[in-house]
């Protein structure tokens, strides 16, 4: 299924189009700096809430209504496939995600289900609840972990900084990995597409462990499940922006992989990001989230400096260079969308 068009700035900028002003939305948008969304999650787990679709609508419309973003990313975990495929989720309380039953072995691999992606229909429902509410205001992005990240934190059970288990098993037996990775391409697949079919007008890939990897381990062993990935979900119609941490040093690569629009992290300038690829995609970024925290006249130099370095081509999505933290000042967040708004090359 391919979808229509909407009129939007920010898919107008995926498109690398020409927009009256700079796009503007978040990583992490909806999330504890704003205190609607502590008032939810004070009473409801992650896992709930990304299972209930009219809190997952109501804390995707939070930022929306606060800050007047220009997307709406849907309140979902990146983790949630892993459960129709068999592995066992928890949110341990200050440690983040665990997996009680990692997958180490080649009976691991066989036990994964590609099977059961409608037991994800709850992401797709919080979107069509989303989508009902904005009436079009603005388009909704959906997003999907990236293989490489989610066969990470099923082979570890948990966030590692060595990634030993990924890579010994990368290493030592790269027909399983492939095995492993093929499956995560038939997951993840159905679920994007689904969430397209249910209103997304954009997917967001995040692969937030990518720069555990040297750019020789990033080609062989996850590029090539990433670009089937974003082709799958290309071909609905919607823009796909491919996002990377602590890629600079292979972002060419990261680009070849595919994506209509590349998030940059905030470790490299993103003129620099953008010539790289020779202004082949559109781009997304790039501002470290700990800016946020400095002050009014600082934070306006550094948006206007990013504004700067990006210059009057089309095609740059304004965002940080990765989520929003916890603590930062939601005035001052509401502040940048203004300073971009108003900026004027």
């Amino acid at each position: 299924m391919r979808v229509a068009p909407m009129n939007s700035r920010f898919l107008d900028a995926c498109r690398r189009r020409p927009t009256d002003v700079r796009p503007v939305w978040f990583m992490r948008q909806a999330g504890r700096y704003l205190k609607p969304y502590r008032d939810i999650r004070s009473r409801h787990g992650i896992l709930e809430i990304c299972k209930r679709p009219d809190l997952a609508a109501a804390v995707t419309l939070q930022p929306v209504e606060i800050l007047n973003v220009d997307a709406a990313i849907i309140f979902a975990d990146l983790l949630l496939p892993v459960e129709p495929m068999g592995l066992k989720l928890h949110y341990a309380t200050g440690e983040g995600p665990q997996i009680d039953n990692p997958v180490r072995t080649s009976a691991d691999v066989d036990s994964i289900s590609i099977a059961n992606t409608d037991d994800l229909g709850y992401v797709g429902e919080a979107i069509q609840a989303v989508v009902k509410a904005l009436a079009g205001r603005v388009p909704v992005i959906g997003f999907v972990g990236a293989p490489f990240t989610l066969a990470s934190y099923m082979i570890e059970g948990h966030a590692s900084r060595s990634f030993l288990h990924t890579k010994q098993l990368m290493y030592n037996d790269e027909t399983l990995w492939r095995r492993l990775m093929g499956k995560l391409v038939d997951v993840l697949g159905p679920f994007g597409m689904m969430q397209v079919n249910q209103g997304a007008r954009a997917i967001q890939v995040f692969d937030s462990w990518a720069g555990a990897l040297g750019p020789d381990d990033y080609v062989r062993y996850v590029a090539p499940y990433s670009r089937a990935l974003i082709e799958r979900l290309r071909s609905t119609g919607v823009p796909v922006i491919h996002f990377g941490t602590g890629v600079s040093g292979f972002f060419r690569e990261l680009h070849a992989a595919g994506g209509d629009v590349m998030g940059v992290d905030w470790r490299i300038n993103i003129d620099q990001a953008w010539a790289d690829i020779s202004y082949r995609s559109a781009v997304q970024g790039n501002m470290d989230p700990a800016v946020l925290f400095a002050p009014i006249p600082e934070l306006r130099n550094r948006v206007h400096e990013l504004l700067k370095r990006t210059g009057t081509r089309p095609g740059h999505i304004f965002n940080l260079g990765h989520g929003i933290l916890p603590e930062t000042p939601v005035d001052h967040v509401k502040a940048v969308v203004q300073m971009v708004r108003e900026y004027r090359p």
